[in-house]
């Protein structure tokens, strides 16, 4: 029989039970808070179950027990690093280690025991271990974190193994799980193959749940086929990276789930609620449409056109403020501190020299010096190679750009975070024109009232767009002054995207 490439056993841990009576007990002495002891408490034992001589069916039925522990601490587990700005900080690191080598090393162990349980007994263990990889690559996705190698290559174990024991669509429950009712181990790495294939760091904090909820119900669906279907209709695991023996032979048949997609994009538009088509209530309509309209992308997609391996390097710079500067040369709160500086420098010299000359110089050599961070961009992947500001990012994110001498303004999404803590993104420019200028009304920022950063962006069919702070004060249906611009006012509609550093409306000139 097949047997999976599995790390060695980690050193070894000391068991604190070896039976299910112990077990219960000292499970029940653990406090239910998702701490980082507790987590890395939990994971010791799974190393101790999976480094043990234990029996088979004693060594899974233990695991069984520290899984039903484990699952209530997830969600706590979970939010604590869920999208937060990168790099993360130290305890929110903790929290995702802990989670992430927690679901890995459970899945391991229970896919090193597979094989030897009796071929009855298989799909268990095999179940388990799908879950578990998939729910380590879910802490990944969460987190903004790239995912390692390693749980791609366990997940295609798990594939040939289920399958060569001829349990891959044997359904079984998950009391663990009941929501999701009963499912196979083709359903768990469907999931996650389904996951993976629609790029979840492009998706927002509140958008990657409902992509993960609908492929939960969906996952059934989805089956591993040996032939090849009509174009679009399969996905190849080759692209997947699966193995070229086991890609060659497997081909997952995503037909209903581009059908069903389609469907409920059209009940949106028909004017049925997210709730009502089980998508449930954090998306508006207009939201969840543009959600499926993005995965329905993702499946439809063909082979992109390759990229231009030149690799450009550039000075970027984030939120509206620091873009207007960038774009306009100038400051729009000029922080009482400089500006004493500034005055006292131009005191100096105007009584060394009897005038100032850098004030003197033309307006393009008196460049502003905005910080900024220096990035690469090759391919259509953004990483940054210079010495970070001292600020955490969070995706979607406003920056702005100097490129080749050309000022850009654009949208940083699918921000990830390598393990040793370089940063990589994609960047949607906004290219259709922009002008740079601010609302007219003040906002509030501290004790002090400030002048709020605005952009004006051209739209296809003579619309445009606003881009703003998300404090700045807009409201859907209300007019706002503006200052700067041709226009004087403008009415947010719609909002299109919603980032950490901005919002990005759909705007009705007013006549």
């Amino acid at each position: 029989m097949y047997r999976p490439h599995l790390p060695a056993p980690r050193p070894a841990t000391v068991a604190v039970f070896t039976d299910s009576v112990a077990a219960q007990h000292w499970l029940s002495t653990l406090p239910p808070d998702a701490t980082t002891d507790i987590l890395w408490g939990l994971c010791g034992q799974v190393a101790a179950i999976d480094g043990s001589t234990l029996a088979a069916p004693q060594a899974v039925a233990l695991l069984n027990l520290l899984r039903s522990a484990i699952v209530p601490r997830q969600s706590g587990a979970e939010a604590r690093f869920t999208r937060k700005a990168l790099p993360m900080a130290d305890d929110e690191e903790a929290v995702f280690d802990a989670t992430q080598q927690l679901w890995t090393q459970l899945g391991i162990a229970y896919l090193r025991l597979a094989p030897n349980c009796t071929p009855a007994n298989r799909c268990l263990p095999l179940h388990r271990a799908a879950s578990a990889f998939r729910l380590a690559q879910y802490c990944h996705y969460l987190a903004s974190r790239s995912c390692p190698p390693l749980l791609n290559q366990l997940l295609f174990d798990v594939l040939a193994t289920a399958e060569a024991n001829g349990v891959l669509r044997r359904p079984i429950a998950d009391p663990d799980f009941p929501q999701y009712g009963k499912g196979s181990v083709s359903g768990e790495l469907a999931w996650a193959l389904l996951m993976r294939h629609i790029d979840p760091y492009q998706l927002n904090a509140l958008q990657v749940p409902v992509a993960n909820r609908i492929f939960s119900r969906w996952r059934e669906l989805v089956p591993f086929e040996l032939t090849q279907g009509e174009p679009g209709d399969t996905l190849d695991l080759g692209a997947l990276g699966a193995p070229d023996a086991l890609a060659a032979q497997h081909y997952v048949n995503i037909r209903t789930v581009i059908k069903k997609l389609g469907q409920r994009i059209q009940l949106l538009r028909e004017g049925h609620s997210p709730e009502s088509l089980k998508l449930g209530r954090v998306l508006s309509a207009s939201a969840a449409a543009r959600l499926l309209q993005y995965l329905d992308s993702r499946f439809r997609q063909t082979e992109a056109a390759p990229s231009s391996s030149q690799e450009h390097e550039f000075d970027l710079v984030y939120g509206g403020e620091s873009a207007y500067m960038l774009m306009t040369n100038s400051a729009l709160n000029v922080v009482d501190e400089v500006g004493a500086a500034k005055r006292a420098t131009s005191y100096q010299r105007m009584a060394i020299f009897g005038m100032d000359r850098v004030s003197e110089l033309p307006p393009e050599m008196q460049r502003l010096k905005v910080p900024s961070e220096r990035w690469s961009l090759r391919q259509g992947m953004a990483t940054r190679i210079g010495p970070a500001i001292e600020q955490r990012v969070q995706a979607p994110a406003l920056i702005g750009a100097m490129v080749d001498g050309k000022r850009r303004l654009g949208i940083l999404q699918a921000l990830i975070g390598e393990s040793d803590g370089t940063l990589k993104g994609r960047i949607k420019w906004l290219d259709e024109g922009f002008a740079a200028g601010s609302l007219k009304h003040l906002a509030p920022r501290g004790t002090k009232l400030q002048r709020v950063p605005a952009f004006l962006l051209a739209v296809r069919g003579g619309a445009c767009a606003l881009v703003v702070p998300p404090d700045a004060g807009a409201r859907l249906g209300l007019p706002l002054e503006l200052s700067g611009f041709l226009q004087t006012s403008i009415t947010p509609s719609e909002i299109l995207e919603r980032g950490s550093n901005f919002v990005h409306y759909a705007c009705e000139p007013l006549a």
